[in-house]
């Protein structure tokens, strides 16, 4: 009994210490930027050693990896929380794309993932990151609404793309202070001119 009380602290400990550095990085790379930010400020902040963030990362940009990641599984977890259970798939990607603004409106994090995620860890590494948060849903949206005849025949990945790019481009100005619903209404109507 007393072993398995020991293993389980052991795992609180670990999880509890990787949350405070991911968190103490975060704040610091929205407050500071990337380049600006300092492992030795980050330890402080999380009240760790250097030697507990070289337990749990590789290096400031493992760490870097570690906060997008987490930043976009609350984005994808947002967006299915809105869109389950949402029949035709035309609406849900308009829910989708509000309910992305609105989680991009989270302060810092347009920043860390349009902005600062694709200098530091490159477009790619980006990429496949959202595949692995949900980023598939996009494209996987369009192929329902295809399959149900309720878009015209338009090469689909290409289609996924052009509309991520502007739920992108939307959201930063969102998160800039930029008002909502011109944003909205343009997704809508992008949606419109695909429909059959």
């Amino acid at each position: 009994m007393q072993e398995k009380r020991s293993i389980r602290s052991n795992k609180e400990r670990t999880e509890t210490t990787r949350a405070a550095l991911v968190s103490s990085a975060r704040a610091l790379f929205v407050e500071k930027g990337y380049a600006e930010t300092g492992t030795p400020e980050i330890v402080t902040r999380a009240k760790v050693t250097r030697g507990a963030l070289y337990h749990h990362f590789k290096d400031k940009a493992d760490l870097f990896r570690a906060v997008i990641e987490a930043e976009m599984q609350e984005v994808a977890a947002s967006i299915n929380d809105q869109t389950e259970g949402i029949a035709n798939p035309l609406t849900a990607l308009s829910t989708g794309a509000t309910t992305y603004f609105e989680a991009m409106t989270i302060p810092g994090r347009a920043r860390l993932l349009l902005l600062e995620g694709p200098v530091v860890l490159g477009v790619l590494e980006m990429e496949r990151l959202d595949r692995l948060t949900g980023g598939q849903t996009l494209l996987a949206g369009l192929e329902e609404a295809h399959r149900q005849g309720l878009i015209r025949d338009i090469p689909l990945a290409a289609l996924a793309d052009l509309l991520a790019a502007a739920f992108d481009r939307a959201a930063l100005a969102i998160a800039e202070g930029h008002p909502p619903a011109p944003y909205r209404a343009a997704i809508d109507a992008l949606l419109d001119g695909i429909r059959v």
